[in-house]
Parts: structure tokens; C-alpha cells; sequence
């Protein structure tokens, strides 16, 4: 279900594939998911992702609906959370290193809003930059580059190579603008990065 490769369709519905044979991202799948962890932890999956996640990281953030689509906070939250995907203190080094490696390899898939890529690599809940052309991450970022956006306007990513990340949060709602200006803005940051980094 993290790499979306359970057969899940994006919305409510009986599977639409087999299991690990199409890359299909499921909000649904994460509504899964968390109805799977909170059976585990014994709590309902908010409080869960409160207490384990959020406030060790000292974010505000709030789940307040869907799993996979409604997380809200703060450009500060967004942050922390990229502090933490770069130098990890919650997450033990190994558990993030399975999470940006490729899950599933091979499987080509849609990249919403974004179009057909085959393959399309995920790795556990990041999309990965690998070799896809047009990424929307820029140019210069790595290929070892993860991360995610949203239909909110939103993204992260962070380059591990470059020991770099970027967070944006905007009030537009994803649409051709964000595929000409997220690339522009990391391409923007990565030169600012390496100018400060050479001089």
C-alpha cells in the first residue's frame, strides 16, 4: 500500500489490479493502512500519528479525515518533517533507507496530474526522482531525490546527495502553473545552494 502497488483504486472500490503488477496511487490504500496500524497500536490511527510522529517532531500538524489526504499544518510542520527525512532522529537510518529504495521495481504506472511513467519508482510512501525526465523537482536535483506533493499545491522533497531540502505550501489547488514553477523554484534553490556552497 506505501508504494502504491496494491491494485487499489485512487478512491473508494474493489481492486482495479493485482497486487504488484501497476503502479496506481491509492488514497484509499492509506485508508487501509492506517485502519491496519490503529488495530495494532490499539488506538485510533490520529492519535497514533499525534503521538508517535507529530509531536516528537514538534509539529502542530492535525489528521483531520483521510489518511491519504487530509494532513494539515504549518510550513514550519512541513520543515521539521524534512529536517527529520534528512537527518533522521525518529526514524532509525535503515527504516528510511527501505523507505526511499525502490519497492516493486518495474512498474510502470500514472504519476497524478503528471502523466504515464514507465517505470514509475516508489519507494515506501515517497515517489522517487530516479531517472524520470521532467520531474517535478527540476534539473538539478539528484536522482536519489524523494518525496511527495499534493493537489493542495504542496510539496517536499529532500536530496540526499546534496544534503538539501525544499518545502513549499501554497493556497492554489495543483494545475499547470505548479508544473512550471516547482521545477523552476528547485532548480532556483539547488543553483542558490551550490553558489553559497562554492563561495
Amino acid at each position: 500500500m506505501l508504494a502504491h502497488a496494491s491494485g487499489l483504486p485512487f478512491d473508494d472500490g474493489p481492486p482495479i489490479a493485482p497486487v504488484g503488477r501497476r503502479r496506481i496511487y491509492s488514497n484509499q490504500g492509506f485508508e487501509a493502512l492506517a485502519a491496519h496500524v490503529a488495530e495494532g497500536a490499539e488506538m485510533p490511527f490520529e492519535r497514533y500519528l499525534t503521538e508517535a510522529v507529530f509531536r516528537p517532531l514538534g509539529m502542530s500538524a492535525e489528521l483531520r479525515g483521510s489518511a491519504g489526504a487530509d494532513v494539515y499544518g504549518t510550513l514550519g510542520d512541513a520543515a521539521a518533517l524534512a529536517r527529520e527525512l534528512l537527518t533522521p532522529t525518529l526514524v532509525a537510518p535503515e527504516t528510511l533507507t527501505e523507505a526511499t529504495e525502490v519497492a516493486f521495481p518495474g512498474l510502470a504506472g500514472v504519476l497524478p496530474d503528471y502523466g504515464r511513467f514507465d517505470p514509475l519508482d516508489w519507494g515506501l510512501g515517497f515517489e522517487l526522482k530516479d531517472a524520470k525526465a521532467g520531474h517535478w523537482s527540476g534539473t538539478l536535483t539528484s536522482p536519489r531525490t524523494f518525496g511527495h506533493f499534493g493537489g493542495s499545491g504542496t510539496f517536499l522533497w529532500v536530496d540526499p546527495d546534496r544534503a538539501l531540502s525544499l518545502v513549499v505550501l501554497t493556497d492554489r489547488e495543483f494545475g499547470q502553473w505548479s508544473k512550471t514553477a516547482w521545477p523552476a523554484l528547485s532548480d532556483a534553490v539547488v543553483s542558490e545552494e551550490t553558489r553559497a556552497a562554492a563561495g
